[in-house]
């Protein structure tokens, strides 16, 4: 580009004007063609480095990694710590007292003044239910594409080494996407930048977590343990997925989440539904009714003062409206003839504190059904935050709500006495509590990413960054930013349609080649706090 430049300055004194426009016109034309050849070599980089990374992420995939086995557990721990060392990471683990080690990697940059930058990643992942999966072991993966019918067939790992790669084709197991893909991303573009005999801008501190999908809570105690091996300047988190244009994307907040235990008592035992139907309340029933009174038809939550304190400014609204969703798509791919009436689109809905029933039990189902009436009956409720609700507050709100139905609220199974003297009996227990958290667009670390997505090293740079207020979902940012006083920004990698925490789940090897290309571009991207 230099030599461009010095063409369009050294134009022959006396030279005819139109020759010179020309000699301007090609310099022009110069520097705008060398970021597109720039970003040609280095998708043909990427590729060629996740072709060599293809075998190493299928066998991390092999390995069960559900924090029920602390074993497993460990056995994730021992790759992860291998492939970092191998990449010349130094690495240590974090230890806690139920066997979920977290593993701290840090590659230094050249400078020895340069930040810090901590990338939180976790190497947990949802249980699963083997029968549900369309193959035979969710942690043996299998490679699919998609037919000229519209039907995914399974075709051989070896269609992961074709060159050019076909962005199409997906890898099915538990955590392809969620969150084991952006973990071999990240070691990939450490391959791809130092195969380009480039180093990162800053010094690289990442964090991989073995409970995120159980709350993380044991990372502030490990924290509290070993200060100095989480310090930084900054925090990046990589998870969920990116916008469903396919566009970058780039997320200044998270919602918190609340978790209640809800529980209706009926008489001291079951009861036979001949002898004691129409004499016996059914606390499943009551339970239901009393479900019903916390929403209305419309998907509104009920319970006076649950959505005080959110107030959005013409700024946010215009935010929230450039993200640019496809309304009519989204419903179509989710199977909802429309949406509940909480805000007036997806994106405004995920500004508001959610109340969501996520299980329920009474008696046995199916053929466990029996004819009884059931002593008691449970609801499973987590409440979705954001930064201006606090989890503990509507907690407080809910409880409240329940009382005023006429319940008499107990702290475990109610005794003789309070069986004798109340008519309706519950109990509300509060189980986690994460906080919601939210950094401002303009922040150090949210201008640092936007230059990182525009820059032409940048991964799809005539595409602008989506950024997105808040996420509807809950990582542990409430914890690290809370413990280390750092921004943090979250960066969504994998595809929209990865069906995270439910069975096939999947990632597209299109999102794998662009995530690589975009880690790369953060990690060449210097970092001022």
């Amino acid at each position: 580009m230099k030599r461009w430049r010095a063409q369009a300055r050294d134009i022959p004194h006396g030279a005819p004007k139109q020759w010179a426009v020309c000699r301007i016109a090609l310099a022009l034309l110069a520097l705008a063609v060398v970021p597109a050849i720039y970003a040609g070599e280095l998708r043909g980089d990427a590729e060629a480095a996740a072709r060599a990374n293809f075998a190493e992420y299928l066998d991390l995939l092999r390995l069960p990694n559900v924090p029920d086995v602390p074993a497993d557990m460990v056995r994730n721990a021992d790759f992860l710590e291998r492939a970092f060392a191998q990449r010349g990471f130094q690495t240590r683990r974090v230890d806690n007292a139920a066997g979920l080690p977290a593993v701290i990697a840090e590659l230094e940059s050249r400078d020895p003044g340069a930040p810090t930058i901590m990338f939180y990643l976790h190497y947990d992942g949802q249980p699963v239910i083997p029968a549900e999966w369309s193959q035979p072991d969710p942690f043996e993966p299998v490679v699919r594409r998609t037919d000229a019918d519209g039907n995914r067939v399974d075709v051989s790992v070896d269609q992961l080494q074709s060159d050019p790669l076909d962005p199409e084709l997906r890898v099915f197991a538990r955590s392809a996407s969620d969150d084991k893909a952006p973990i071999m991303m990240l070691l990939t573009a450490v391959d791809l930048l130092q195969s380009r005999f480039e180093v990162p801008a800053f010094n690289l501190k990442v964090l991989l977590d073995a409970e995120e999908e159980v709350g993380s809570p044991s990372l502030a105690a490990m924290v509290a343990s070993a200060p100095e091996a989480f310090q930084a300047d900054a925090l990046v988190v990589l998870d969920g997925p990116e916008h469903a244009s396919g566009r970058p994307t780039l997320v200044f907040g998270n919602r918190g989440i609340t978790q209640v235990t809800l529980t209706v008592f009926g008489a001291n035992a079951p009861l036979h539904s001949g002898h004691f139907g129409n004499y016996a309340p059914n606390p499943a029933q009551r339970l239901a009714a009393l479900l019903a009174t916390l929403k209305d038809d419309e998907g509104r939550v009920l319970v006076p003062g649950f959505y005080d304190g959110i107030e959005l400014t013409d700024a946010d609204r215009a935010m929230l409206e450039a993200v640019g969703d496809d309304e009519v798509a989204l419903l179509s791919r989710i199977g909802i003839a429309r949406p509940d009436s909480v805000g007036n689109s997806y994106q405004e809905a995920l500004q508001y504190p959610s109340l969501n029933v996520r299980g329920l039990a009474a008696a046995g189902v199916g053929a466990l059904a029996a004819n009884i009436i059931p002593d008691k009956a449970l609801a499973e409720i987590d409440m979705r935050t954001t930064p201006e609700t606090d989890g503990r507050r509507l907690y407080e709100l809910v409880r409240l709500h329940i009382e005023s139905q006429g319940y008499h609220l107990v702290d475990g199974a109610p005794s003789d006495e309070e069986r004798q003297r109340h008519d309706r009996l519950a109990s509300l227990s509060l189980n986690s509590v994460q906080d919601a958290m939210r950094t401002p667009v303009d922040s150090s670390i949210g201008r640092w990413a936007l230059d990182a997505f525009r820059s032409a090293v940048a991964p799809r740079p005539e595409e602008p960054p989506i950024r997105i207020r808040m996420m509807g979902g809950t990582v542990p940012t409430d914890v690290l930013v809370g413990a280390l006083n750092v921004p943090f920004i979250l960066v969504p990698t994998v595809n929209s349609d990865n069906n995270q925490h439910a069975r096939d789940e999947n990632l597209r090897i299109g999102n794998f080649i662009s995530g690589i290309e975009t880690i790369h571009a953060m990690l060449t991207t210097p970092y001022t706090p």
